[in-house]
């Protein structure tokens, strides 16, 4: 049965939402380079909407309304082979950097400086990774320095904006300020990667529920006191400045990053009722409302943007930060911080007007680390990408093209050192082809997946297929030799953890 049986909406009815008026602008001549716009949702996970990105529809797929998603595969490429890391702020170094996180080393969430957020783990002595993040000034210690996206971007010629959540660098650092990292605007970015409340009348602060104030979402005061949900209120700023971008003449690179749907789970009035009336719980009533605020948010920003005259020179590309870490992933296996599938592959969709064919799907593993070099690229903008990340990225504009050059059976590493999951700990995973294997540090063990005929996880065939096992186990080991990746040691000795295939 096909999505539309059961959902039947349209991008031209989500562009008559309540946001038209108040983003309306002047027609204006295209720029000769793409505008872009990079949406991107915190913790989506590959199912949690009404398209599918699988072969088939899932339970997912029937609970959410994401019309506007919808639209934009249909009038440009999907992804269903898709990945980010397993946490954000992995993540969006990553996509700031082109960097694997085994090479930029920030291996898990960032907040406080020198501090590092990962659980201890009872055998295992866990590597200082670079917990303060990414950093536009050199010499600030636990950090990676090197020249980011937006910067490249902002010396082309762009007018880059910032919106919502960065989470690149910890507090009191460069890198937790957008402004610092090649971007000439931003609203609502900081160093923390959850909000306090979604609520307006909540000031978007956990205050309210004495929480704490580090979680208050800055530069959003109009809206306080307000029965305005955080997803709308980054929304209508974001028509704001594009407005102020259109004032510049420059292209501009929008970088719509919204905390949606982090934790808390809130209600927002507008679409909770609905869900409640089709069955679903309070609770999820509550998620798939966020869902479809967050979409609404998508269909607003087209709408702006068309509006602007620039619909056909803009490109715009989807994607969540990792995977879903609410309800179920089915048929993924696990959520969030786990190195299986519902903890790394994401919802991918990308529109590039006059190149992108409507309804393409792309197969081949991609990943956010790619983001980096492909938006370069979609920019005309040159770069000696090896300089900076090695062979990490590689750039998605030959299948966006349908054209040849991007690598047949391309490797996909992650690398997590910390201990954000107890009963996984520590791990390394590659992909290529059919095949995937994870790595424990904690007892040397190793999980070998056939993801063509085992999506879900479910066989271990690291004994049935032994020639497999020592040849994955030798492409990570060799990528964690290259990156000089941190690799966790035993704490009652001292002395290192084996690299994968050390063992067999």
């Amino acid at each position: 049965m096909n999505r539309r049986d059961f959902l039947k909406h349209s991008f031209a009815a989500a562009a008559g939402g309540s946001l038209l008026s108040g983003c309306a602008g002047a027609q204006s001549k295209a720029s000769k380079r793409p505008n872009i716009v990079l949406f991107l949702v915190d913790d989506m996970g590959w199912q949690d909407c009404s398209e599918p990105f699988h072969t088939e529809l899932t339970r997912n797929n029937g609970l959410y309304e994401t019309p506007n998603l919808e639209a934009l595969v249909d009038e440009g490429m999907k992804f269903t082979d898709a990945y980010a890391h397993c946490v954000c702020s992995p993540s969006r170094v990553s996509l700031m950097t082109g960097m694997n996180p085994a090479r930029h080393r920030v291996t898990c969430w960032t907040l406080y400086k020198d501090r590092w957020n990962a659980s201890k783990h009872p055998t295992l002595e866990i590597p200082k990774w670079n917990c303060n993040g990414l950093s536009p000034e050199a010499g600030v210690d636990y950090t990676v320095h090197t020249k980011v996206l937006p910067q490249y971007l902002q010396e082309a010629g762009y007018h880059t904006i910032h919106i919502g959540k960065a989470h690149f660098g910890a507090i009191g650092t460069p890198g937790e300020d957008p402004l610092n990292c090649g971007f000439d605007a931003n609203v609502a970015g900081h160093a923390a990667g959850g909000p306090g409340s979604y609520n307006g009348t909540h000031d978007y602060s956990a205050v309210w529920r004495k929480g704490s104030a580090v979680w208050d979402v800055p530069g959003l005061e109009q809206y306080h006191g307000r029965d305005v949900f955080l997803t709308e209120a980054l929304t209508l700023e974001a028509c704001k400045e594009l407005d102020k971008a259109q004032q510049t003449g420059k292209p501009f690179y929008l970088y719509m990053s919204h905390y949606t749907i982090h934790a808390p789970i809130e209600k927002d009035n507008r679409y909770y009722k609905k869900y409640r009336d089709k069955g679903l719980n309070d609770k999820l009533a509550q998620f798939a409302a966020m869902i479809e605020g967050m979409d609404k948010s998508l269909g607003d920003i087209r709408a702006k943007v068309k509006a602007m005259g620039q619909e056909e020179n803009t490109i715009y590309l989807f994607i969540s930060d990792n995977g879903g870490w609410y309800g179920t992933n089915a048929p993924l296996r696990k959520i969030k911080a786990y190195p299986y599938e519902g903890g790394t592959r994401v919802p991918l969709a990308v529109k590039w007007p006059g190149v992108t064919q409507a309804g393409a799907v792309a197969t081949e593993p991609v990943i956010i680390d790619d983001l980096f070099p492909t938006i370069l690229e979609m920019a005309s903008v040159k770069y000696d990408g090896r300089n900076q990340s090695g062979d990490d990225s590689v750039s998605w504009v030959p299948l966006l093209k349908q054209t040849a050059g991007y690598p047949k059976e391309r490797a996909l590493f992650w690398h997590f050192p910390s201990n954000q999951r107890g009963d996984v700990g520590p791990n390394s995973t590659v992909r290529k082809g059919v095949w995937k294997l994870i790595y424990f540090y904690q007892d040397q063990h190793y999980e070998l997946y056939n993801l063509e005929t085992d999506i879900g996880e479910s066989t271990n065939l690291a004994k049935q297929k032994p020639d497999v096992l020592k040849r994955m186990a030798k492409l990570l080991r060799d990528y964690l030799v290259e990156t000089n990746a941190q690799i966790p040691a035993f704490k009652s000795t001292g002395k290192q953890v084996s690299l994968p295939g050390e063992n067999l």
